[in-house]
């Protein structure tokens, strides 16, 4: 039975940090909602969810997906914000228009995002991993209108970076044009995520305008990298709600990530899920 009253009333340790991933679900487990939550708990953080969509899909691509109604996601969004709180917030797949107006409004009801005390990651699913649009126009608009004027950090991949700019990377210098194209759209900081680059290394490039840092690091020869943005969002996430800054919070975040697909593994017959699972061992 329940004592009731605060945790300290209880005799229970505080609560650790938490998290809110407004996402897509994945029926594989290695992406979408399930890669955040596992991310969250690697990284010592209670993961809080408000699902988008339910989708059909395995190793091999998605079958099929069902979107949540948006009042039932802002729903999850104000149910577990205005009980539990949040010390921080990400998106991932967001589906459609509707959704993205939705959310956005939401958030900033219950006072997350740039321009308050709870961080919020925008990571724009909106390319497939072959580089093929998952949103209609009008959902993309939506997310370079009403998203990203709200955004603590936007973390797109070349392929995202195109589709909402315009602006194809090719070297530093269309990295950094990318950046400046980003930011004018509103966000704080933009991390533009050299992962589907075809260079030797995983060049990243942080910015808010001002401050510029490249971050290097290695490219690892496996297939296996389905959920490999959603973990690395969800990672930089747990850092800002345990009270990181936004550099720190992305050197952690890209290390944990560098990590997790060093140890991805094959699982069914097309690509596999890169891994968290080394933090279980206690490794940094």
């Amino acid at each position: 039975m329940s004592t009731g009253g605060s945790p300290e009333a209880a005799g229970a340790k505080a609560p650790p940090p938490t998290a809110l991933t407004i996402a897509g679900s994945d029926s594989g487990g290695g992406a979408g909602i399930q890669a955040d939550l596992r991310t969250f708990f690697a990284c010592g953080v209670h993961g809080m969810t408000a699902v988008t969509a339910v989708t059909v899909q395995n190793s091999l691509g998605v079958e099929d997906f069902t979107e949540i109604p948006s009042n039932v996601v802002t729903a999850q969004i104000r149910a577990v914000t205005g009980d539990m709180g949040a010390d921080a917030a990400k998106t991932g797949m967001l589906a459609t228009a509707e959704i993205i107006t939705a959310v956005a409004k939401t958030l900033g009801d219950v006072g997350i995002g740039r321009d308050s005390d709870v961080p919020f990651v925008v990571d724009p699913v909106a390319a497939s991993m072959h580089g093929d649009p998952l949103l209609r126009e009008e959902a993309l608009e939506a997310i370079r209108t009403e998203l990203l004027p709200r955004a603590t950090l936007v973390t797109p991949n070349l392929d995202e970076v195109r589709l909402l700019t315009g602006v194809e990377v090719t070297d530093a210098g269309s990295r950094h044009a990318a950046a400046e194209a980003l930011l004018a759209l509103g966000p704080r900081w933009v991390l533009v995520k050299g992962g589907h680059d075809s260079g030797p290394r995983c060049v990243d490039l942080l910015s808010d305008g001002t401050t510029h840092l490249e971050l290097d690091g290695p490219r690892h020869d496996t297939p296996h990298t389905h959920g490999g943005g959603d973990t690395l969002a969800s990672a930089v996430t747990a850092e800002l709600a345990k009270g990181a800054d936004v550099p720190t919070a992305v050197e952690e975040g890209k290390r944990f990530i560098e990590r997790c697909v060093a140890e991805a593994y094959p699982l069914g017959g097309g690509i596999g899920p890169v891994s968290p699972f080394w933090r279980l061992a206690g490794e940094d």
